[in-house]
Parts: structure tokens; sequence; C-alpha cells
């Protein structure tokens, strides 16, 4: 035996497809308004037509009082099925239309009736209402059946009241009208249906062109991956609408830009402020792997537009690279000198062999002394001048590579700096940065010259750098301190112009500045000044020995 084929069993519910299900919706919403629409058309329909009916009696029963004879012939003769009265009011219904047309004494007794063997019978409704003066509209059931009914008082050529006139309209033609007008409206109502079945078609592809025919739970569980994958990235995302306002941050960009939820909502020039990183942001500056500084952070921006006229940025952090590409520069420098000095080393040795083969001792002796002083010359100009040991150290350094790369390195004579700087790190960024500019501005030129001057006013430092080369533009003071500007060429870990932007920022921070300037004879001279960058010294006291000197910069940058 074959084994059963597997019966398939019809699914009830709801479609799984967000196209399905909407124009699903949409169908119902259509159909139930329709069928509000309509059944709210028919109640006061049906209102309107008793309305009418009613009005219609009581108009007929007014002009049936109204006509004098009536009344007269009530008082002058008896209630007969061939009296004046019965003849009138048959008359009148006849032409009226009326279902009937009673005309009653003040006994209640009727005078005419549809049926004329009713008459001289006593009315099947209470009459007093209209016996007693007032008009009465009511739907009502009598010895016709059902009926809409108007009752007026009767009265003579003196306005006294002799009886009343009772006219009915027939239920079942207000209903039947009633029911007449059902299929109209229902083909209208049908219409509109229809009309809101294509519209909800039509929004329903529209739907599924836009959410790529995806399941309503697909949807859900591509949020959740997207919530988990932005904010377990390691990499700053923001994301921004068509009118270029951010609609989205991670958590890495909060961190990275240093903003919260609140610049959501918000221009990246209202976030973030002017400059720069929000030129990236808003796509004023276009490219790839773009350098921008934000705070103390190096970032690197990529900008990609989508497809609904906004944008996606990233933000990688790369102020540790960028700091390790610094060292390194730095220790390539200083390879190519030690290299330098090695050479250098080795001729002089050779030449102090040469002088002791020679016995020439006492020249010997002062070849030494002349190489070890010119060293200890150079370390002691610094030191007298600068009091803070990282800082000295810096220059000393500087200008040993500046010396081999034929630059000459030169404190100022007006340079003085005691030792005691607020934030030392800060000020040796800011003097290695302006120093290798100025190295890489005069390198290759004739009697190359830098000079670095440091003054302490007050608890201000100032900080200048002078170089004998090109200078700068007066038309580019400016953009020499913009994040990714630079003329030289990229290094081979990454790109420039970020240095002149740190020493701006780190001057900014502590409120105050940085500048370039035309130097005397020549080159360019920048200025840095640094508010508060000095610690206040007890009123009297001297300046420190340089070992506690040393102790204390050792603690403070523990």
């Amino acid at each position: 035996m074959s084994p059963a084929s597997p019966v398939r069993r019809l699914r009830l519910g709801m479609p799984r497809r967000v196209f399905s299900q909407v124009l699903l919706m949409q169908l119902a919403i259509a159909a139930g308004v329709a069928v509000l629409a309509t059944g709210l058309f028919l109640a006061p329909l049906g209102e309107q037509l008793d309305d009418q009916a009613m009005r219609r009696a009581l108009a007929i029963a007014q002009t049936t009082a109204a006509v004098p004879q009536i009344a007269e012939d009530l008082r002058r003769t008896r209630p007969t099925a061939d009296g004046p009265v019965q003849r009138e009011a048959e008359r009148i219904r006849a032409a009226s239309g009326a279902e009937y047309v009673v005309v009653m004494d003040l006994r209640g007794v009727r005078w005419s009736h549809t049926e004329p063997q009713e008459v001289g019978g006593h009315v099947s409704t209470d009459p007093s209402e209209a016996l007693a003066g007032r008009e009465v509209m009511e739907i009502d059931d009598g010895t016709l059946g059902r009926s809409a009914r108007g009752k007026v008082p009767l009265r003579d050529s003196t306005g006294r009241i002799v009886g009343a006139v009772s006219v009915g309209i027939e239920y079942d033609s207000v209903r039947a009208r009633l029911v007449h007008a059902i299929p109209g409206l229902l083909a209208y109502a049908g219409g509109a249906l229809a009309v809101g079945a294509l519209a909800a078609w039509l929004i329903s592809r529209r739907v599924q062109r836009q959410t790529r025919d995806l399941a309503f739970s697909d949807i859900s569980a591509l949020l959740a991956e997207r919530e988990a994958m932005l904010h377990g990235i390691r990499e700053g995302v923001v994301a921004l609408d068509r009118t270029g306002r951010v609609r989205l941050l991670n958590d890495e960009a909060q961190r990275l830009l240093g903003i919260g939820d609140e610049a959501v909502g918000r221009s990246p020039d209202e976030a973030l402020g002017e400059g720069r990183t929000s030129d990236v942001l808003a796509g004023r500056v276009t490219g790839t792997d773009l350098i921008a500084v934000r705070g103390q952070r190096v970032l690197v921006v990529n900008r990609m537009p989508t497809d609904d006229g906004g944008a996606v940025a990233t933000l990688r952090d790369r102020t540790e690279l960028e700091q390790l590409g610094r060292e390194l520069d730095s220790t390539h420098g200083l390879i190519d000198a030690l290299r330098a000095q090695d050479h250098e080393h080795a001729n002089r040795m050779h030449t102090l062999l040469g002088l002791l083969e020679l016995e020439m001792y006492d020249d010997a002796v002062d070849f030494v002394g002349e190489v070890v002083g010119d060293h200890r010359a150079t370390a002691e100009q610094v030191t007298e001048k600068i009091g803070d040991p990282l800082l000295a150290a810096l220059l000393v350094g500087k200008a040993t590579v500046a010396a081999e790369r034929g630059v000459a390195l030169r404190i100022s004579d007006g340079t003085r700096l005691p030792d005691r700087l607020v934030d030392p790190r800060g000020l040796v960024t800011v003097v290695g940065n302006l120093v290798d500019n100025a190295l890489d501005a005069v390198a290759g030129t004739v009697h190359a010259r830098v000079e670095v001057e440091l003054l302490a006013e007050g608890r201000t430092a100032v900080l200048r750098v002078r170089d004998t080369g090109p200078g700068v533009p007066p038309e580019q003071r400016e953009l020499i301190f913009t994040e990714g500007w630079s003329t030289k060429r990229p290094p081979a870990h990454g790109k420039r112009g970020i240095g002149l932007s740190l020493v701006r920022r780190l001057a900014e921070r502590q409120g105050g500045r940085a500048s370039v300037s035309d130097a005397r004879g020549g080159g360019a001279e920048f200025t840095v000044v640094l508010p508060e960058a000095l610690a206040g010294s007890p009123a009297g006291a001297g300046p420190a020995p340089a070992a506690s000197r040393r102790s204390t910069v050792e603690e403070e940058t523990r």
C-alpha cells in the first residue's frame, strides 16, 4: 500500500503579508463605513418621511376646516351617509389622496367617513385636544389601521369651535416610499464601497512596494535586529532625514559626538554647532574618510545618501590611531637622528683615535670637551629657561632632530616658563605640533631657523613659534586651523590636517586662542595664548629647586 498523501488543511486567520492585511483591513473599514452611512441615512429618512406625512395630513385638515360651508352644514343638518358634510369630505379626500377625512362634532360623532356605515358613530381615538383648540400631528392606529394623522379644530364664522377635522395618510404608503428609496441608496453605497475598495487596493499595493512584501513578523524581526546592530557596533551611526535633521543616533555616536537624545529632530548645526563635523554630516563637505575633530577626538566620517532623500553617516574614532601615527612619525625622526648621530659619532671616534695615535693628547682632550660641551650647553640652555621637565625634554629632543635636518632650533632669550603648569601634557602637544610644522616649513631652505618663545604673564602662558619658511598667505590663515586642510602629502599611516586643528581646540578649550601672522624678517609666527595655564604660587615663594620641580611634575603626571 502506498503511503497516504498528506492532507493540506485550510488555514483560517489573518494573512501574514503586510499587503494582504492592510487590504483586508481597509476593505473592512470601507464596508463598515458604507453600512454605517446607509444606516445613518435610513434612520433620519424614515423619520423625515413620517414627518412629511403628518404635515401633509395636517395641511389637508387645515384646508378642510377652512371651508365655511362645512361648519354651517354641521349646525343645520344631521350626520347621514349622504349628507352635505359627507359629500364635501369625500370630495376633498379624493382630491388630496388622503386615506380618510373625518369631520366630527363636539361630542366626537362622525359626520363623514370613508366607510358610510361609520357615519354617526363615535370616533375611535381621543379628539379632546383638537376640540380644545389645539392642532395635533401623530402616527396612530384607528379603524382603518395605522396612519399618519393631522387634527385641527373646526370653527364657525364667529370663531367658535363647533367640531374638529381629522385627516389620515395611509402609513403603508410612507413605508413604501422608504422601501422604494432603499435600492437607490444601496446602489450609491455599493458604488462608494467599490471606489473605497479600489483605493484600498492601490494603497495596499503602494504599501507592498514600500515594505517589499514582508510580513509584520519579518518587519518586527528586522527592527529588533537593527536596534541590536546599531547599539552593538563600535562605530557611530547618525541618520538624517530628507530635511537634514537628525532622526537616529546610536550609543557610540552619542559618545563620540558628546550629545544625547535631545539632538534627534535637530539639524547638525543646531546639535553640534558650526564646524567641520557639522559640515560633513550635513553634506556640505563631500568625500570619503573625511577627517573631523570633535573635542579631543579625531573622527573619520563617511556619509552615504539614502533613497528617501536622507543620509546615513558613520563615525570611527581614530584618536588613538592618530596618536600612534604621530608617535611613529616622531620615532622615525628620532631613529633618523640617531642614525645620523651614530654616523657622526663614528667619525668623531675615528678622529679621536687618530689624535691619540699621533700622540696629540692635548688636542684630543680639547676635541672631546668641545663635543660634550655643545650637547650640554643646549640642554642647560633649555632647562634654565623652562622649568617643566616634560616640555624641556621635548625641546631638547626637537633641537637634536632639527640639527640633523640642518635647521637651527633656538630658544629665545626672553623665554621664562616656571614649573607651575596645570596641564603640561596639553602644552607639550601644542609645542610639539607647532615645532614639527615649523621644521617641515623650513626644511630644505638656506639658513633655516626656528625660534621658540615661552612666556608666563601671571597665570597665562604665551607661546610663539617663528620660522624662516615661506610664511602663510593672509587668505589661508584661518583655513590652516581647519580639520583636514593641509598642503603636505599625507603620511603612510593616515591623513594630515589635524595638528593645527588640535592646537586651536586645545587653546579654545582653555579659553585661549591660536593665530598666525608674519614673522619679522619673513616666515610665519604662530601665537598661542593659554589663560589659567599656570597654577598660582605662594606669595614670596622663590623658584623651587630642580629636584623638587621634577618630583612635583612626576606626581602631577602620574
